[in-house]
């Protein structure tokens, strides 16, 4: 009966037309849930909302934030709703600053307001910077090197001190390197720029842009590009779900990181597109970029032991499988032959 109840609750999903929270959306729909997104579409996409009712607004409204939780009983948060370029961050801190810390104190006042005291927050590994020590684990000291990381980890602190003042209950989650699509074709990554390994390197086979290059090949790694954890969208909103029902069933929050322990370097990733798509990318190699570390890899232990997190979608092959599935549906390839009649 506690499930059953459960279940049938409304979920406010701010930035939920967005690629991690739409994935979200779909997997609480699936669980029982109804999600309401809150999204400004200023970088979501109005056909990613597809799994419950919508409302157009900003999180710096905290009177629309909180008639939205009210008109719609919701039960509890899921916070998407961030600027996530590292580069822009760098050349335009004020705007991370304004829309990722003080949206969330909006946010956060309209939940209060509102009596909503649940959220589940999207946090990133950017927090941690450059670590000497990898895998990285949750007790890792955060040292940020980008104003993008930095407003995440300011996101944190607030969320900490929240729960100490006000009893918000709040579970962050540190994204390794988000990355796939829906199993089943519904929705994908899409942005606009692109700045992603997987989504640029695919963009380029199919003839959108003509700049993709591999950023540095001579880390200290087996084949001198940089390793990352790649984490399935699938699984990472997979995670939000048990987040989420383990803050409505009155446990506590905390911070977890979610990857799968394992790293894959550039070139292996490109080697996996290639095989998929049979079709190899032009080698084009560029300098490092600044602040990029040899390897990030996730120490997931706490996530699979408290929330049972176990990834489903997360290896490499399935991950280039649902990818390229997406994108050769949402980018038609430019330089295709003119099909015969």
């Amino acid at each position: 009966m506690e499930t059953e109840i459960m279940a049938s609750q409304s979920i406010l999903v701010v930035g939920g037309a967005g690629y991690v929270g739409g994935h979200t959306c779909k997997a609480l729909a699936t669980a029982g849930f109804r999600p309401v997104v809150f999204d400004n579409f200023t970088t979501g996409h109005r056909d990613f909302v597809r799994w419950g009712p919508v409302v157009d607004g900003d999180i710096r409204d905290a009177v629309a934030v909180a008639d939205a939780i009210r008109s719609h009983d919701i039960a509890a948060v899921l916070h998407f709703a961030a600027c996530a370029y590292v580069g822009e961050s760098v050349t335009d801190p004020q705007k991370y600053y304004d829309n990722n810390v003080a949206g969330t104190l909006s946010l956060l006042r309209a939940m209060l307001n509102a009596g909503c005291s649940r959220l589940v927050f999207s946090s990133t590994c950017a927090i941690y910077g450059q670590p000497d020590e990898v895998p990285i684990g949750e007790a890792t000291a955060p040292n940020p090197v980008n104003p993008y990381g930095a407003s995440k980890l300011m996101v944190e602190r607030i969320l900490s001190d929240y729960a100490r003042a006000y009893d918000i209950r709040a579970i962050a989650l540190r994204y390794f390197n988000a990355c796939g699509a829906d199993p089943d074709g519904e929705i994908g990554e899409l942005r606009d720029p692109e700045t992603h390994l997987i989504p640029r390197a695919m963009m380029a086979l199919q003839g959108y842009i003509d700049d993709f290059q591999i950023f540095g090949s001579d880390y200290s790694t087996a084949d001198g590009t940089a390793v990352r954890d790649y984490i399935h969208v699938s699984d990472l909103a997979d995670a939000h779900v048990a987040a989420l029902r383990r803050l409505l069933d009155g446990q506590a929050g905390g911070a977890y990181n979610l990857g799968t322990g394992q790293g894959f370097s550039v070139k292996e990733v490109l080697d996996a597109i290639a095989a998929e798509a049979g079709e190899a990318l032009p080698e084009a190699r560029g300098p490092r970029r600044e602040g990029d570390p040899a390897a990030l890899i996730a120490d997931a232990r706490q996530a699979q032991d408290v929330l049972g997190f176990s990834p489903k979608y997360s290896d490499l092959p399935t991950i280039v499988r649902t990818a390229w599935a997406w994108h050769r549906r949402a980018h038609p390839r430019r330089n295709a032959e003119p099909e015969q009649r």
